[in-house]
């Protein structure tokens, strides 16, 4: 009777261990197989930016990789929720990605009392893409030689310096309202459709100064049409050595501002597809020739763990928020 019962338990114990490895294996298997299709990446920037660009290198990384088409979609306006839109009504498997950046993650949460989606539940955030930071740009022929002598301006003429950019909301509009919070002066806003006329309108001395990255400023920096006061970075920038940091300039010591984009995928993915999407970008991310792309446009590699950026968005989100209730911005 006992050896009966042993060989009884004997055979359900390998029954249930075959059942466990039999549901296994299409996960594995899956995500072995994966992409089975082509793949979209949406992006809620328009073609032929800096952003465009690094979404365009990835994606062909990935098709060499994955054998599949790997396509990316524009789809431009809507502060992003047109994008965002097209992505929660995608493909829920993986094959539909969407790029976004801090301004929908986590300044979006303050700057609309309801959104069209949740920037927590609506993406499983993978890894960011690049960061980047911005210059204190000024006309050639400016009177301000340093971030001090913004500084002592506004202070000296209250509401009347003015500073731009091309809409409410985004990293170099917070930016200047954290730096004028931080320098304890009062600034004026003053928007533009696009990015070239923003700093054409600085160069001609219309603005007082406006941030830029080397993706957008640079242009006319090249030109001589623009200076670099200085970086919002913790330490001087390798492409422009005689550009000093906001504190070293005059400013608040440690004065840092970025922006960032990050790739996301479908929340409830299968944990190896997710693994072996987001090993397959960093690989593509770490290539010789798209860290060559990224020094053009003045972007740097920013690798981070899942939980390292869960926790550096959390972070972002809740510096923005104070940013952007102490300045009292809405946008409904």
């Amino acid at each position: 009777m006992q050896v009966t019962r042993r060989l009884l338990a004997t055979r359900a114990l390998a029954l249930t261990a075959g059942a466990l490895t039999a549901a296994a294996l299409p996960m594995g298997a899956f995500a072995q197989q994966f992409p089975t299709k082509a793949v979209r990446i949406i992006t809620p920037f328009p073609v032929g930016g800096g952003p465009d660009g690094v979404a365009r290198l990835v994606a062909d990384k990935l098709s060499r990789a994955w054998g599949q088409p790997v396509v990316v979609e524009n789809r431009p306006g809507g502060n992003g929720f047109i994008a965002i839109d097209a992505f929660k009504r995608g493909a829920k498997d993986g094959h539909d990605m969407i790029v976004l950046d801090n301004v929908h993650l986590a300044a979006y949460p303050a700057l609309f009392k309801k959104l069209p989606y949740d920037p927590v539940k609506d993406f499983d955030t993978l890894l960011p893409l690049f960061k980047t930071y911005f210059f204190f740009t000024v006309a050639t022929d400016s009177k301000y030689k340093t971030v001090g002598d913004i500084i002592a301006d506004a202070k000296a003429n209250p509401g009347k310096l003015n500073f731009g950019s091309w809409s409410i909301g985004n990293p170099v509009h917070l930016g200047s309202e954290l730096f004028a919070s931080t320098a304890g002066i009062k600034m004026e806003h003053v928007l533009y459709k696009e990015t070239t006329q923003l700093y054409t309108s600085v160069s001609t001395g219309e603005l007082a100064f406006a941030l830029g990255s080397a993706a957008t400023a640079g242009p006319l920096q090249r030109a001589g049409k623009l200076r670099f006061l200085a970086v919002t970075a913790p330490q001087r920038n390798a492409a422009f050595p005689d550009v000093p940091t906001v504190g070293e300039s005059g400013g608040p010591k440690g004065f840092e501002v970025t922006g960032w984009n990050a790739i996301a995928v479908p929340p409830g993915l299968p944990p190896a597809v997710t693994d072996k999407i987001k090993k397959d970008i960093e690989t593509a991310l770490a290539s010789p020739d798209v860290l060559e792309k990224f020094k053009s446009f003045g972007y740097e590699p920013f690798p981070q763990t899942r939980d390292q950026f869960n926790q550096f968005v959390k972070a972002e989100t809740q510096r923005f928020g104070d940013v952007i209730r102490k300045a009292n911005i809405s946008l409904d």
